[in-house]
């Protein structure tokens, strides 16, 4: 064998990659490709789940943690080669640790006397019983087994169905879509099942919305110490864990500043865990609103505008207000608002990205406007992914 054949990286969607370009599913950096077949190297490990490679949700199981952290930092840094901008020092990458995934969305589908139960197998539609899982958090695994008996009285054969989970305050937030649970007995049969299990909040959207069926006390989400109503279907950071890390990133990137306007800012995951006067815009009614009722609560002097910052960004001139700005945009990026920000004075950005492609095009304008980029915190907490995402720091040099 050749140093050609060498699998010397591995690609955005998994595979490894040769020294010689070619693909390879399933292969680990330090691995080998002789006549098609993958030879194992030191980074190759044994996966932790039966269901790999077979289930969708992981990619990843047979690289060691080493080669997955170098995964998550190489994407970034590749990404923001393409659009020429010079890598800064990164952090050590953090991963999330087994077992902690406290959202997920699983597919259930009723075949006879059967309800599956799982992640779709990859590129297929054709659902991977769920028997073990080594990302989801306990509490929303011990779920599975159960739903399975629930679902088999709500579904009709060969029908469809989601199962989308968030770990709460108070326990599990469980929606049920494509659902109809119409009658005395389904309705006995959810309030049965909410109670047996303890759950936080069990709802059902048969197409028009979620439709709250328990909730014994209102459901929250704990932000930077304060309580936040949970609503239908918010967004949440996948694990605690990889939240912690990226809020000390943000605290880190935007250290002394006594102002700061927090841009998509969702419940408030970094606005509630910055010191100082912030100001949260989000696009979202029931964050907003969620988000305004807990800070009223607190105490706290956070100023909330519900404002779409793809239509509405902050101008220039609002943006100077501010000694440091958060932005946390979707995976599309924030092309809009960074085009303001690009020509403002804000001393300190900390930007937090999904998406590397999209931070990249946005971090070079921001390059492009003057600002420096002075670090990055590569965060992988969809353990086993490709999903990557970061914490970025720009600074404005103060001479200019």
């Amino acid at each position: 064998m050749s140093d050609a054949d060498l699998i010397v990286r591995v690609a955005a969607r998994g595979d490894g990659v040769t020294a010689d370009g070619r693909h390879a599913p399933l292969a680990a950096p330090g691995d080998r490709l002789q006549d098609g077949i993958v030879v194992a190297g030191p980074h190759h490990v044994a996966p932790v789940c039966r269901h790999f490679p077979t289930c969708g949700g992981c990619l990843l199981q047979h690289l060691d943690m080493l080669s997955q952290a170098r995964f998550v930092a190489d994407r970034i840094a590749g990404a923001l080669a393409a659009q020429g901008v010079p890598a800064p020092p990164f952090a050590p990458t953090h991963l999330s640790p087994p077992h902690s995934r406290r959202r997920a969305s699983l597919r259930a589908e009723r075949r006879g006397k059967r309800v599956l139960i799982g992640f779709s197998e990859g590129g297929s539609h054709r659902i991977v019983d769920m028997a073990e899982c080594a990302i989801l958090a306990p509490e929303l695994f011990a779920l599975v087994a159960p739903l399975r008996t629930l679902l088999g009285g709500l579904l009709a054969d060969r029908r469809g169905a989601e199962v989308r989970m968030t770990l709460a305050d108070q326990g599990v937030d469980l929606l049920l879509a494509k659902v109809a649970a119409d009658g005395l007995a389904a309705a006995e049969a959810l309030t049965d099942f909410a109670a047996r299990h303890a759950l936080a909040r069990l709802a059902i959207d048969d197409g028009y919305g979620p439709q709250t069926r328990w909730e014994p006390q209102p459901v929250t989400v704990t932000l930077g110490g304060v309580a936040v109503p949970l609503p239908h279907n918010a967004f949440l950071q996948a694990t605690a864990d990889g939240e912690a890390a990226l809020v000390a990133a943000v605290k880190a990137a935007v250290d002394g500043a006594a102002t700061v306007a927090d841009l998509f800012a969702g419940l408030g995951t970094f606005a509630l865990a910055l010191p100082g006067r912030v100001y949260a815009a989000e696009a979202g009614r029931d964050a907003v609103l969620a988000l305004k009722a807990a800070v009223g609560a607190a105490g706290r002097p956070l100023a909330v505008e519900h404002r779409d910052l793809y239509r509405r960004p902050l101008m220039t001139a609002d943006l100077d207000r501010f000694a440091a700005v958060v932005l946390d945009p979707p995976r599309a990026g924030a092309a809009e608002q960074v085009a303001q920000l690009a020509s403002s004075r804000v001393p300190a950005i900390a930007y937090v990205s999904c998406n590397p492609s999209s931070f990249a095009r946005d971090a070079a304008v921001l390059v492009a406007g003057g600002y420096r980029l002075t670090g990055i915190t590569p965060v992988g907490q969809f353990r086993w992914s490709t999903h990557v995402e970061l914490c970025a720091a720009f600074a404005r040099p103060v001479s200019e």
